[in-house]
């Protein structure tokens, strides 16, 4: 049997992953990437559960470890900077949390001998037929594969060419994120600081030695929203958080100043089918499940269980989709159940709602001790 090619659209967290397995199993992995390398900012994400193992499988538990913060808690902080709750975050089992950066270059490092990688490109069409797919790029000469994956993200281009427009898949889910690096602000390492006023969050992680800023406020959802506007995404920042409290001022300073900045509506993706043909969707762009959610691990978890579902029926990619999609969507549920729970958490809409929050986390330690106390008797 000859060697199946693939294209995979995205070098982020699933693209990469699905390529090295891909790759193991005798397939011809191709990824393509519009950015020119790994974008330095994102907040720190946790690998864990099936992921885990995935990254076990791949070798790469050493340098994920090596990668890791050293966070232990989160600290609720007033105006004045006083502590006024706080909630523990320790990592379970195995399990680690790092900087998106350093998960994404790790990835691409496994993988970036056993693929072929276009940086700086893009899909411009997909034309299937019973064969294959033909496929133009922006820059690169148009070729043909047997197969097309969308790992590109929630904005997937992959999945507006072949499955419609964005509009029909994206639920905008009443928040917007922005993330920034703080390149020279120094934290505890142990402790992730969180600000509240009615409505907006400001974040400031460690990260490991590189302290990272989020921002996240409640807001309906814009059908003009265009998330490649940075001029637009920081005149949208500054005026939600103009009058807000604690280091905000001097934060929307470094706004202005930012040329490394992510701004995008927390959203999920919501598709009856992740397939179409000789087209599939991987991590985000088949089922994004918000900021709050665990989309790393998802995305991880997805592109081992679909290149092992291809390598299984290797000459009836129909089936593996289908095998595919029924199996990581048992874990993609949950997820984007629990973000209305995350959100009331970390966001709540008013002072008395911060208030409750902030008295309740008081109590974490009680009920802490007595799940534990639970399990042991049992």
């Amino acid at each position: 049997m000859r060697t199946r090619s693939v294209l995979i659209s995205g070098a982020g967290v699933a693209g990469p992953t699905f390529a090295y397995w891909l790759a193991r199993h005798g397939f011809r992995p191709t990824v393509v990437e519009c950015a020119q390398g790994m974008r330095s900012s994102g907040s720190p994400i946790d690998v864990r559960g099936r992921a885990v193992s995935v990254a076990e499988q791949m070798g790469i538990m050493p340098q994920l470890r090596a990668a890791a913060t050293e966070v232990t808690g989160l600290n609720f902080v007033s105006d004045s900077g006083h502590q006024v709750g706080s909630i523990p975050m320790q990592v379970m089992g195995d399990s680690v949390e790092l900087p998106r950066f350093d998960l994404a270059t790790i990835l691409l490092e496994a993988a970036r001998d056993k693929a072929e990688f276009l940086f700086e490109d893009s899909i411009a069409t997909l034309h299937q037929d019973a064969g294959g797919v033909d496929v133009a790029f922006e820059h690169a000469p148009p070729r043909r594969f047997d197969l097309v994956i969308g790992a590109d993200g929630l904005h997937s281009r992959t999945r507006r060419l072949a499955f419609g427009p964005e509009g029909e898949y994206v639920r905008h889910m009443g928040v917007w994120v922005a993330t920034m690096p703080v390149d020279d602000l120094t934290l505890d390492q142990h402790k992730v600081l969180l600000h509240n006023s009615p409505g907006r969050a400001v974040s400031l992680h460690p990260g490991r030695g590189k302290t990272m800023a989020a921002f996240m406020y409640r807001g309906p959802g814009d059908e003009n929203f265009d998330h490649r506007d940075t001029t637009d995404h920081k005149c949208r920042l500054i005026e939600a958080y103009t009058g807000a409290g604690w280091r905000v001022p001097e934060l929307l300073q470094r706004v202005h100043e930012a040329d490394d900045l992510y701004f995008d509506s927390v959203s999920q993706v919501r598709i009856d089918r992740w397939s179409t043909r000789r087209v599939a969707l991987l991590g985000d762009a088949a089922s994004c499940v918000s900021l709050f959610g665990d989309g790393s691990t998802l995305a991880m978890a997805g592109a081992s269980t679909l290149a092992q579902a291809l390598a299984a029926t290797p000459a009836d990619h129909t089936a593996a989709f289908r095998h595919y999609e029924r199996e990581h969507r048992r874990l993609v549920a949950p997820k984007q159940r629990a973000v209305g729970q995350a959100t009331a958490l970390l966001i709540p809409a008013s002072r008395f709602g911060i208030a409750a929050r902030n008295a309740a986390t008081r109590l974490w330690p009680l009920a802490s001790s007595l799940q534990q106390l639970r399990r042991a008797l049992s």
